[in-house]
């Protein structure tokens, strides 16, 4: 039977980890991608590799501030059926603060390269009777933060991308979605402290924050047949704290 392949961009990050772990789990051969979390990615390798041994798990580095790592990643994969997009970093910064380089590394990060990306990997995606291409997004993305204003406008353009690619793909059977979490726990949000953090938890009407398998398990949805009909949609994940 033959290996159904996806590619998890940023599969070293604590979401791409569990996202990972779980396409894994339901039966997904890998490539994991990462840019300089080289211990973590060969933990979550070996950890794949002894669990699914009839699967395949393979390694690709690139750091996708750099346009050769387009390329680079384009040539190390063969076969694909889903492509999900979890890298990335935030600034939490003020305008007047955030230098031109700032703006251009998150745009290169969670847009620019991405989208170049994709264009190298359609013809590999397009054999498939069906294949998915998943974003993690932001909620930030849709309704803006205050001192995320350039994160805010990078997820934003991800969002956007997603609901005109669908249209592009769609007769080629390809389905393009955007998951946009809330405030998940993570080591990415942990800037946020204290008051502040109670402050948040209280707007959130389910009252607790995300988990990374939260994120994951909707991914897990949308690369399989039963989100066959979805496409070119944002799937909030955020407890109620935006609708």
């Amino acid at each position: 039977m033959a290996k159904n392949f996806a590619l998890i961009v940023g599969a070293s990050g604590e979401i791409g980890q569990t996202i990972s772990r779980k396409l894994a789990e339901a039966g997904w051969s890998l490539y994991l991608h990462y840019a300089s979390n080289e211990r973590f990615v060969k933990l979550l390798l070996d950890d794949l590799t002894l669990a699914y041994p009839a699967q395949e798990f393979i390694l690709v580095q690139a750091n996708l501030l750099e346009v050769e790592a387009v390329e680079h990643m384009a040539a190390s994969i063969f076969s694909l059926k889903a492509v999900v997009f979890s890298q990335g970093h935030s600034l939490f910064k003020g305008l007047e603060d955030t230098s031109a380089q700032d703006i251009r590394q998150l745009f290169q990060v969670h847009i620019e390269h991405p989208m170049l990306l994709l264009a190298q990997l359609a013809s590999k995606l397009r054999v498939h009777d069906s294949a998915s291409i998943v974003f993690i997004g932001s909620i930030w993305g849709e309704t803006g933060a205050s001192y995320e204003s350039a994160y805010s406008a990078a997820k934003g353009a991800q969002h956007a991308f997603v609901k005109a690619y669908a249209k592009e793909v769609a007769l080629q059977h390809i389905n393009v979605n955007a998951v946009a979490p809330g405030f998940i726990d993570t080591n990415m949000n942990a800037h946020v402290k204290g008051d502040e953090r109670q402050m948040l938890l209280d707007e959130i009407p389910m009252g607790v924050f995300g988990l990374t398998a939260d994120v994951a398990n909707t991914v897990a949805f949308l690369v399989s047949n039963q989100a066959r009909y979805i496409t070119g949609q944002i799937i909030r994940v955020n407890g109620g704290w935006y609708i």
